[in-house]
């Protein structure tokens, strides 16, 4: 099973005590660790974490300064749990446009997991879902342009190669924190059929016990893709 997460409301979490955004991303760093050791016991094979969207470069230099900074020191001391909880990195986006040191902490970290062999944790940093689905058309339009491909191999199946999520299953569950009920430009193609869920609890609070009642909801839900019930039950 797949299930991703958009980790929203570390920064409300932290004014309502007033104190700065800042200390609510870190906070939620706690939830971060939560959510991948609950995951891992529920038995999930790959959890999908919303952690630096394309769109959050566009906050105030201080406050991604400091997620930059946050972003190193918890990939950085958590490496060796993630390992001894054989779980593997792996990471999707724009990873270029961060600045060096986070990109060479994130490398190693992947490189340091490779071998586990249970939780995958994919983690989206300076992603967006057209980003995308935008430079898997242009990769495919460089593949058919030097001959490596014709058009008519081109179908959903082929094109999804091309995206980030190459050789991974779409999530079956999306979770969305602090009340907010929309995707975010997360993972566009890959969300067509998933099941959402949304729930008013704030990143920094997101237990154990919230993911096991996202994951009893989706237990509940029927999945037609598309098809009559009647079809389903056949």
């Amino acid at each position: 099973m797949h299930i991703a997460i958009i980790m929203d409301g570390n920064g409300r979490w932290a004014q309502k005590r007033g104190m700065e955004r800042l200390f609510g991303h870190t906070m939620g760093r706690e939830s971060f660790r939560r959510a991948i050791i609950a995951a891992a016991k529920a038995g999930i094979e790959i959890l999908s974490l919303f952690a630096f969207s394309s769109e959050n470069w566009n906050r105030p230099k201080c406050e991604v300064d400091g997620l930059m900074d946050l972003l190193v020191r918890a990939v950085s001391e958590e490496t060796h749990n993630l390992i001894k909880e054989n779980v593997r990195i792996r990471y999707i986006g724009e990873l270029s446009k961060m600045p060096t040191y986070v990109r060479e902490c994130v490398e190693r970290s992947v490189e340091e997991t490779s071998s586990c062999s249970g939780l995958t944790v994919i983690l989206a940093l300076s992603y967006s879902g057209t980003w995308d689905i935008l430079q898997a058309v242009n990769r495919c339009i460089d593949d058919y342009k030097n001959g490596k491909i014709n058009s008519i191999q081109i179908d959903a199946a082929f094109f999804e190669q091309y995206l980030s999520t190459a050789g991974f299953p779409h999530p079956d569950l999306l979770i969305r924190t602090s009340g907010e009920e929309r995707i975010s430009n997360f993972m566009l193609w890959q969300l067509a059929y998933t099941e959402l869920y949304f729930t008013e609890t704030l990143w920094p609070d997101f237990g154990e016990e919230d993911l096991l009642k996202a994951l009893h909801e989706y237990t509940h839900r029927n999945r037609r893709f598309g098809k009559t019930g009647e079809q389903c039950n056949e």
